[in-house]
């Protein structure tokens, strides 16, 4: 165990980093099954963090819908992987005190997650939200490249389904995927490492990347997963995030123990 036993402080001395374990794909489906485990142990904290990025999500279409431009939702909804590693932080610190057996109080997982402010987790979120908002520009820039700045008449689904827009998704759909990828081997270690272990948010970025290329295919396809079941979780309504952020979130603690014990 790392030198933050209780609830992390800052100035403390630098934690050393181990090097990165191999993993294969056969721990991918026991790393879920902990994290299903931590959810069903302390649910009310995977429900409550969920909450907030539920109510979001539902807010960010209700405001599309009602301006008329419900297709602009796409994006941010493409988007979304991007936000999700830094809203499991607090699941990250409820699986640390399961993992330790410290008592699971509101006080005590909540003082953990305010702590964050002084450490480096502030750092690497902002690295994580000019990341969404340079994916939500580039998003605006290919829709105005295949379409112009006419109005749009007709339907989402006849726009999306013509052949500009077939190509749009194709362009789009590549270069999300080339920046999420990129951003899921700079967070999928860091986070759960920077409420860990004192360490800075550059340094935990490359531990997880050099963590990512040591176990690219098994990482390339817990990315995969990932994906399919944060997109599985929007249906319908972004309901099933209830469920899929909480447990993601876990696995990614586990995960993150199991390659850096």
């Amino acid at each position: 165990m790392s030198e933050n036993t209780n609830t992390p402080q800052g100035h403390l001395p630098p934690s050393v980093i181990p090097e990165p374990e191999t993993i294969s794909l056969g721990d991918l489906s026991e790393i879920l099954k902990l994290g299903l485990s931590d959810f069903r142990r302390a649910p009310i904290f995977g429900i409550a963090f969920s909450l907030v990025y539920v109510l979001g999500g539902l807010v960010l279409y209700a405001v599309f819908l009602a301006s008329g431009q419900s297709w602009w939702f796409i994006p941010i909804a493409v988007g979304f992987p991007l936000l999700a590693p830094f809203a499991a932080t607090g699941l990250y610190e409820v699986s640390r005190r399961l993992e330790q057996g410290l008592p699971l109080k509101w006080g005590a997982v909540a003082g953990c997650v305010f702590a964050q402010k002084d450490r480096q987790v502030p750092s690497m979120a902002m690295v994580i939200m000019l990341a969404f908002m340079f994916w939500v520009f580039v998003a605006h820039t290919i829709f105005a490249l295949f379409f112009g700045l006419q109005p749009i008449t007709s339907s989402t689904s006849e726009m999306l389904l013509s052949q500009p827009g077939l190509m749009m998704l194709a362009v789009g759909g590549t270069i999300g995927g080339v920046m999420a990828a990129v951003m899921f081997a700079l967070t999928v270690i860091s986070l759960p490492l920077l409420l860990d272990r004192e360490v800075d948010f550059i340094t935990a970025m490359i531990t997880s990347f050099n963590a990512v290329m040591q176990n690219f295919r098994v990482m390339a396809v817990w990315a995969m997963v990932i994906a399919l079941l944060l997109s599985l979780g929007m249906l319908p309504f972004f309901l099933g995030l209830f469920i899929v952020l909480p447990v993601l979130g876990h696995a990614t603690w586990h995960m993150y123990r199991r390659i850096l014990p």
